[in-house]
């Protein structure tokens, strides 16, 4: 399907629009594997005890399921945002919007804190794991789904001199 322009007249999308959905799979994989990985140990193991503080606001054990749901959420929007947001994309400018990411979490800690009985332990054990969780996150999509070079250069050599 062609997209339509003025007065509705179709055009072919430009090459830059279209996205490379090979990477972006790659990216998305890669990023939702750390994440997970990172989830289960930050979260799930060096924060155990600080959850165990107030086990009455946790489950006995995680339903799965829904765990794995919102990774896969996680790691597929911030794929999605840097390959869209980040047209020259690479790991430097793909970990700040995973930062930036980051920090709308931090924001939702912080409002959590205030309304529900949380610990500090609790609310800066989330902050920071989020802040490290999404800006490595992003530089690993950055690494991955970063666009080809639209110059290419060759170089000839010089044949020997005699």
């Amino acid at each position: 399907m062609k997209p339509f322009g003025l007065a509705g007249i179709q055009q072919e999308p430009h090459p830059q629009e279209i996205m490379d959905w090979k990477k972006f799979l790659i990216a998305f994989f890669a990023a939702f594997g750390f994440i997970f990985v990172f989830g289960f140990i930050w979260y799930g193991t060096l924060m155990q005890g600080a959850h165990q503080e107030v086990s009455a606001l946790f489950r006995p054990k995680p339903d799965f399921p829904w765990l794995i749901l919102g990774h896969i959420v996680m790691a597929f929007f911030l794929t999605l945002l840097c390959a869209k947001f980040v047209p020259a994309g690479g790991p430097g400018t793909c970990a700040l919007l995973g930062l930036f990411v980051a920090l709308v979490y931090v924001g939702a800690h912080l409002i959590a804190f205030a309304v529900q009985p949380i610990t500090n332990k609790i609310l800066w054990g989330w902050n920071v794991g989020a802040l490290v969780q999404f800006t490595v996150a992003g530089a690993i999509i950055g690494v991955i789904y970063k666009p080809a070079s639209a110059h290419i250069t060759f170089v000839k050599e010089r044949p020997p001199s005699t």
